[in-house]
């Protein structure tokens, strides 16, 4: 299947469980007030291509996940694991509409009940042999899922992937050793530019950082940073305009989500939609669709590495940053003023819920 362009109708779940009843997971990197305050939010686990008519398992917030399609192509997600004897449901295979579990053949509708005991087809079958079924939605080539269920709360947003006007770009994913906050907080930054971005775009020679501004919104806040540092790659800094400003416009979407609009000459927009999920406390796998309005006869191979190239840069820092996890006491570590989204990104981690020495 195809990556979507727009939301895919899915098999919903309305949780009856608080946060505060959900069982952790086994052996959780996390401490218990983050992973609660962490699990009700939207995170990738997968690429759209990757989750076919093969059960598909992911972890996500240290929580065994498994996610497969339906023949009209919506999607179930659940614990990956049949409750009969502990096996993984990614092995089985998916029939009828019906997940199989490998070790004893033991069959899930995608209600999660369980029709079928193979080895007594006439018998009673026990409540407990349920599903626990997570909130699922597909977008922007993506798979969404969430953990807990606590009411109605959006996904981030990226309106110009079912824009006719854009093509559309999904460059692999990147897995990281590295805490989401701290990959979240350097996507971020504006004055590593210049120093870590050497071989792709930054400026040696321009390293200075005006300043801008801050608006909080629902979801996080946006931060608009106006700068003469170009948006090309070194071989096409030829074709910077004179004098021209570049405006990049980052929104966040708590917690480890956010969107980077860069305004090119001759109204050109890039979209690119950083998407952190976190694995677990300290292990990160990165999603990041990214859409144009201009070069669309380019070849797109050359967006994708050139993306790769800069994602690698930045994980070359990240995966090295210590503490490893991202200090949300804002007197851990020094500050300057080119630092206000990152100040703000943590006030608004603080703000979640999420403890002094967040694990995330």
């Amino acid at each position: 299947m195809s990556p979507a362009s727009k939301f895919v109708p899915t098999v919903a779940l309305t949780s009856s469980e608080s946060v505060a009843q959900v069982t952790l997971p086994r052996e959780c990197t996390f401490t218990e007030t983050d992973w609660r305050a962490l699990a009700p939010f939207w995170y990738p686990i997968a690429f759209s291509h990757e989750v076919g008519d093969k059960p598909f398992a992911a972890k996500l917030l240290d929580e065994r996940v498994v996610v497969y399609r339906l023949s009209d192509g919506s999607l179930v997600a659940a614990k990956d694991i049949c409750f009969h004897r502990g096996a993984p449901l990614s092995l089985g295979r998916v029939e009828g509409d019906e997940i199989i579990c490998k070790y004893h053949g033991l069959r899930y509708d995608p209600t999660g009940r369980c029709t079928c005991i193979p080895a007594h087809p006439n018998g009673a079958i026990s409540p407990r042999l349920h599903l626990h079924l997570f909130s699922v939605q597909e977008a922007y080539g993506l798979i969404w899922v969430r953990l807990v269920d606590d009411g109605a709360r959006s996904l981030p947003t990226m309106e110009e992937w079912s824009d006719s006007n854009y093509i559309k770009v999904l460059p692999n994913s990147v897995n990281m050793n590295a805490s989401a906050g701290r990959q979240m907080e350097g996507f971020l930054d504006v004055s590593h530019f210049a120093f870590v971005h050497v071989d792709t775009f930054g400026e040696l020679d321009n390293p200075e950082v005006p300043d801008y501004g801050i608006t909080k919104t629902s979801e996080g806040f946006v931060a608009d940073y106006f700068s003469t540092v170009s948006n090309y790659s070194l071989q096409f800094k030829h074709l910077n305009p004179p004098g021209f400003v570049w405006h990049r416009r980052f929104e966040v979407f708590y917690p480890f989500t956010a969107k980077l609009t860069v305004t090119f000459p001759e109204n050109g927009s890039l979209h690119i939609l950083n998407a952190a999920s976190p694995i677990s406390a300290r292990k990160t796998r990165l999603f990041v669709p990214i859409c144009r309005n201009f070069d669309k006869d380019a070849p797109l191979q050359a967006s994708l590495d050139f993306n790769h190239l800069v994602f690698a840069e930045d994980q070359a820092i990240v995966e090295q940053q210590y503490p490893e996890d991202l200090p949300l006491d804002l007197h851990a570590e020094a500050h300057f003023p080119a630092d206000r989204s990152s100040i703000t990104y943590r006030k608004g981690l603080s703000a979640l819920g999420l403890g002094r020495s967040f694990t995330a």
